[in-house]
């Protein structure tokens, strides 16, 4: 009452707000919702009396109403002003319901709307990891609407409602709500209520020591008589929310003590006709010894608020009356709607504090952040919380005193997981849970979701319990590679000693040697071998469509024509010394017409159709597959029957050549070839059943290699088993060389036959 009468004091001493113009009060005490219609009435009224029906131009006894105090009392009287736009500017009512302007399209505040204190509290709450709390408010709309708010706030807020209740001013609940809250282990308990329901609970709460963590509303958080109790120092931690309104108001204090020594603090109201005994605006004699000390002691949190209220109408009325420096246009109508819009519109600051509302009627919003130190029977300042248009919250923890323990205390319901687990919920509140490890190629994405497990993209990898996935590696056979450069090395080797044995071969093409292994079947043969070996470098690199057609499809066609002139030579050697002379007409039949050529031409025809539909059904092409850490790329063996196919069609012309050295055993010694040809089959099977073993039990890089190992080993089978031999005696053992020695042989070999 005191600052609302030194603002309108102040204002009109003042030659800047208002010049000129004089500004009146009537101060009603709000005694009870039903007595104090007849004081709301008459603010309405004009003459005496309240029109049934409302207009616009209606001059009402006031032109602006401050207060009431409360929430409840406000939204109880708030409707009588609203229908003729009369504003209403409140210091203390800060439910959210107040912010619909369809139900209150005239009513302003110069205190925050409790959905901005909820949000600090929830703040404060986040910041200590305490998500297992209590909500305990009085029955009334004040905690009513903080508790609604509340609830929504906290959803997002990975924070719980363990408990809550609502209290009246009778204590003998209030043993049977500790003793739920005991066993639902809370420890954290945000009181939401005005003083006549915080200050007996708290008292209660001292009286049986009850330790908890304590979040007192704006209401109750800064009351110093109840931080005196005898005791408070059991109680626990004690932190509140309390709006900034401690600022010291210039001139207060001598306007208290002159006030009182006047001794005019008794008259409420100075409206004549005031019902005092109807109205409830008792005349206080007493008030004449009231110590001016002890209305200074009172609570400053709402002194600011009351000033900016009553400031806010100046302004207000201020633009209405279209003010200059000198003075106001004082024949200008004033009607209470027209100092609603100005309202709106005011932009001032006092104390270095904006003072404004935004579309809702609201102040933006500061509070402090206070911390009660319960040794010096005091409060700290300890933070801040701002609704501007980024929100700012900030605390500075290096004064609390957390009694027992060394660092803040986490109340939860469960401990956190640690990294890599999630969350498995084990009843009603999410934030009751056990932590599970997230396995092999999933992760944990605490920020999007604590309660599952994602899986890991496909080019992606993640261990046990990680909170990420690593990209994969991409695996192949590099070029530089030891494994790739003994393959490259190995392929060139034998590419080289075709080319080598070739060229031997062509300068040496009329010995028995060279005649003996085939003659001109030889160059084929060798001109195989190098196609087979080019193909081998195909399987180091990057796969690419062309690396994948020439690795098995070409080896397989380019190996067939050297298989095949293996068989066709171990078949005429055999018909020579053993059948012409059995079956003269059907050799005469072979050597006149080619016949080794066309045998070779129809096996590499089959060969080729069969690559050819192979190719055409589905080519081997370049794909991925991925493993713990890796993305493999390699090819794939395209269409699966035609690749078995091909490669049994290998397998039976092996098996006919292996059939036909073999009857060739008891052969000369220059024309026995079973054992070469022999050996060569044997590193060409036992690489061939090594591939497909591996690639049954293993897929990785080292599959290429493999493969590439079998091809090398299939060539230098031939070329060491076959070639290498008859290179050894054309240049090593060139007696061995000649017609007389073969001649030498074959004679040796026909004494032998026709003696047995």
């Amino acid at each position: 009452m005191q600052v609302l009468r030194f603002a309108v004091e102040e204002i009109n001493n003042s030659s800047i707000l208002l010049p000129g113009v004089k500004l009146g009060y009537e101060i009603f005490d709000y005694c009870s919702d039903s007595r104090n219609v007849r004081a709301a009435l008459d603010f309405l009224s004009a003459n005496g009396s309240v029109p049934v029906k409302g207009s616009a131009l209606y001059e009402t006894k006031v032109i602006s109403v401050t207060g009431p105090f409360g929430s409840t009392q406000t939204i109880t009287i708030a409707p009588l002003f609203m229908s003729d736009l009369i504003p209403m500017v409140t210091h203390g009512a800060t439910s959210v319901q107040l912010s619909n302007k369809q139900r209150f399209p005239s009513f302003f505040r110069t205190v925050p709307s409790d959905n901005y204190q909820v949000k600090a509290l929830v703040n404060l709450l986040q910041l200590f990891g305490w998500n297992w709390v209590a909500f305990i408010g009085g029955d009334n709309d004040y905690s009513r609407d903080a508790l609604q708010v509340f609830t929504d706030e906290i959803r997002s807020a990975d924070i719980c409602l363990a408990y809550q209740e609502t209290i009246s001013k009778d204590s003998s609940k209030f043993e049977d709500m500790f003793f739920k809250m005991a066993q639902l282990n809370v420890s954290v308990v945000v009181l939401f209520a005005n003083q006549e329901f915080a200050i007996p609970f708290i008292r209660k709460a001292i009286e049986k020591k009850l330790r908890k963590v304590w979040i007192a509303s704006e209401t109750w958080s800064l009351n110093q008589d109840l931080i005196k109790e005898e005791g408070i120092e059991n109680i626990g931690n004690v932190f509140g929310i309390a709006i900034r309104g401690d600022k010291k108001l210039h001139g207060f204090e001598e306007f208290v003590h002159r006030s009182m020594r006047r001794g005019d603090s008794g008259n409420a109201s100075d409206a004549p006709g005031a019902d005092t005994q109807e109205t409830c605006n008792q005349a206080c004699s007493a008030c004449l010894t009231i110590d001016p000390q002890k209305i200074l002691d009172e609570d400053p949190t709402y002194r600011f608020s009351i000033y900016a209220a009553v400031y806010a109408v100046a302004h207000a009325l201020h633009r209405v009356l279209d003010c200059g420096r000198e003075e106001c246009n004082g024949s200008a109508p004033v009607y209470p709607y027209m100092v609603t819009e100005a309202l709106k519109q005011v932009n001032f600051e006092l104390y270095n504090q904006s003072v404004k509302f935004d579309a809702n009627g609201d102040p933006i919003a500061h509070y402090d952040i206070v911390y009660w130190d319960l040794q010096s029977k005091s409060t700290l300042t300890i933070g801040s919380y701002n609704s501007d248009q980024k929100p700012e919250f900030n605390i500075n923890q290096s004064g609390i005193n957390w009694k027992g323990y060394t660092t803040a205390p986490e109340f939860r319901c469960s401990p956190e997981c640690k990294d890599g687990y999630k969350r498995v919920q084990t009843g009603y509140h999410t934030c009751c849970f056990e932590c599970v490890i997230c396995t092999n190629g999933t992760y944990i994405n605490y920020t999007d979701d604590r309660y599952s497990c994602k899986p890991c993209g496909v080019e992606e990898w993640s261990k046990n319990g990680s909170t990420s996935c690593t990209k994969r590696s991409l695996e192949y056979l590099h070029h530089t590679e030891l494994l790739s450069i003994g393959i490259l090395f190995s392929a060139s080797f034998t590419l080289f000693s075709s080319l080598a044995v070739t060229v031997l071969f062509a300068l040496k093409y009329d010995t028995p040697v060279v005649k003996s292994a085939g003659g001109k079947m030889c160059f084929l043969m060798l001109g195989s071998l190098c196609l087979s070996s080019v193909s081998v470098f195909f399987y180091v690199g990057r796969p690419s469509q062309t690396h994948c057609i020439l690795r098995n499809p070409a080896f397989s066609l380019f190996y067939t024509g050297c298989m095949s002139c293996l068989a066709v030579r171990s078949f005429q050697i055999v018909c020579i010394f053993k059948m012409a002379a059995k079956l003269p007409w059907a050799y005469d039949f072979w050597a006149k017409h080619n016949g080794q050529w066309v045998v070779v031409a129809a096996v590499v025809g089959v060969q080729l159709l069969l690559c050819a539909l192979w190719l055409a059904v589905e080519a081997p092409m370049p794909v991925n597959f991925t493993l713990d850490r890796q993305i493999v790329l390699d090819c794939s063996l395209g269409n699966q029957y035609f690749f078995y196919t091909v490669l049994v069609f290998l397998g039976l012309l092996s098996v006919a050549c292996f059939v036909f050295a073999y009857m060739g055993t008891d052969l000369p010694k220059n024309y026995n070839e079973g054992k070469c040809i022999t050996f060569s089959l044997l590193i060409f099977y036992f690489s061939w059943a090594m591939y497909l073993t591996v690639r049954l039990i293993q897929e990785d890089k080292h599959l290429s290699a493999v493969n590439a190992i079998s091809v090398l080993c299939t060539l230098l089978g031939i070329l060491l088993g076959y070639f290498f031999p008859k290179c050894y005696i054309i240049i090593f053992k060139p007696d061995h060389n000649t017609a007389a020695y073969f001649q030498t042989s074959i004679q040796s070999y026909t004494i032998h036959t026709s003696g047995m």
